[in-house]
C-alpha cells in the first residue's frame, strides 16, 4: 500500500496529491482513491481562511491565498494530478487544476461540474453529468489485502468464540433521528444473538456515539467475550480487524463510510435503525437493502451470501481510463 508522504517533502516523479480538510470520512476517500490508481501521493490538509471558505469553492479574488503561503508556494509546481474530497478542498483542486493538474474531486461540489476534469459522487446524491463517475456509497481501502492485514495485526480477535458478531455503532446526525430508544433496542438485540449463541461482539462506536451510549454498551455486554473500543484509552484502534474476523457485521444506518466499509467485506451485514434515517443516507441504505448486499436487523440474523461492494477499484479503474483518453 502507497504512503502519503509528509508536506515537507517534496514532490517526485509522476506526482500525485491529496487534498482534504483533515475530516476522517474525506482523508480516507481521497487517500483509498490515490492508492488504488498506485501512485505515490503528497498528503495536503488544508484549512482555507476567511472569507474564501465562505464561498468555496467558488473563487473569489485573492483565492490564490486562501491556503497560506506553504500551498500557495507549493502550487508554482503543481502535481500532474490532485484528488480533493469534500466543499473545502475543491477549491483547492480548482486552483491547481488552473495550473495545469489534472482534478479529480471528490463528492458533489455543490456547483457546476466542469471546473473539474472528473468528479466521483455517491449515486444516492443524484448528480450526473458528462465527466461524473458515479459510485454505490463511499470510497474506501477495505479490499482483501486489507481484510489480510487486519487479521496479522489483530490475531487475538480470531481467538474469540464464534460466531463473532462485529458491531459498529454511529450516532445522530442531520438525516437520522438516533433517540435513546434506537440505541436501547440496538443493544438489546446485540445481547441476546450473543448469549443465545454463545458467540463474541466486536464493538465499536464512533465520533457520534453519546458517551452514555459508549457506557451502556460495555454494560450490557459484560460478561459476553469479545473486545469493545470506543477511544484511545482502549488502545489502539482495532477497527481492521473488527471487519476482518467478522462471521456477521451490524452496522447502524447513519453512516454511508462505515456501511460501505462494512459491506466491502464478506461477511453479511445488517442494518439498524434505518427507519429513523432520512435523506441520502437512507437512498443509500435503501440500495443495499434492494440489492440484498445488506438486511434490515430484526429476528433473523441467519449467515446470507454476499459479494462484497467494492467500488474503490472499479471507480479507480474509470478515473486512470478518462483521464487517458
Amino acid at each position: 500500500m502507497q504512503r502519503p508522504r509528509p508536506d515537507s517533502a517534496p514532490p517526485r516523479g509522476p506526482s500525485t496529491w491529496t487534498l482534504t480538510d483533515g475530516h476522517a470520512g474525506n482523508v480516507r476517500q481521497a487517500h483509498a482513491l490515490a492508492t488504488a490508481l498506485g501512485e505515490p501521493f503528497r498528503a495536503w490538509t488544508l484549512a482555507p481562511r476567511a472569507p474564501w471558505r465562505w464561498f468555496a469553492p467558488r473563487v473569489l479574488p485573492g483565492c490564490a491565498h486562501a491556503f497560506g503561503r506553504s500551498f500557495r508556494k507549493a502550487t508554482a509546481t503543481p502535481p500532474s494530478l490532485a484528488i480533493g474530497c469534500g466543499r473545502q478542498s475543491a477549491l483547492a483542486t480548482r486552483l491547481l487544476r488552473s495550473r495545469g493538474a489534472r482534478a479529480v474531486q471528490i463528492l458533489d461540489p455543490r456547483i457546476d461540474t466542469r471546473h473539474w476534469d472528473l468528479v466521483v459522487a455517491p449515486e444516492h446524491d443524484g448528480l450526473r453529468g458528462q465527466n461524473v463517475v458515479t459510485m454505490i456509497g463511499s470510497l474506501n481501502p477495505v479490499d482483501d489485502l486489507w481484510l489480510a492485514a487486519g487479521r496479522h495485526a489483530f490475531p487475538d480477535l480470531g481467538a474469540l468464540p464464534g460466531p463473532r458478531t462485529t458491531l459498529l455503532v454511529g450516532g445522530a446526525s442531520a438525516h437520522a433521528r438516533f433517540d435513546d430508544e434506537t440505541y436501547d433496542a440496538l443493544l438489546q438485540r446485540v445481547e441476546r444473538i450473543a448469549r443465545d449463541e454463545g458467540g463474541s461482539v466486536l464493538a465499536t462506536t464512533s465520533r457520534r456515539t453519546p458517551a452514555h451510549v459508549g457506557a451502556a454498551l460495555r454494560d450490557r455486554l459484560r460478561g459476553i467475550p469479545g473486545v469493545i473500543w470506543t477511544d484511545g484509552a482502549d488502545g489502539p484502534n482495532p477497527y481492521a480487524g473488527l471487519l476482518a474476523w467478522a462471521d456477521r457485521i451490524v452496522c447502524t444506518a447513519d453512516s454511508v463510510n462505515m456501511l460501505s466499509e462494512a459491506c466491502a467485506t464478506w461477511a453479511p451485514v445488517f442494518v439498524a435503525g434505518h427507519a429513523r434515517v432520512e435523506g441520502r443516507p437512507r437512498r443509500f441504505v435503501d440500495t443495499l437493502l434492494r440489492t440484498g448486499r445488506a438486511r434490515a436487523l430484526d429476528d433473523a440474523v441467519a449467515r446470507f451470501a454476499v459479494t462484497p461492494l467494492r467500488e474503490t477499484a472499479r471507480v479507480a479503474a474509470e478515473v486512470r481510463q478518462r483521464l487517458a483518453s
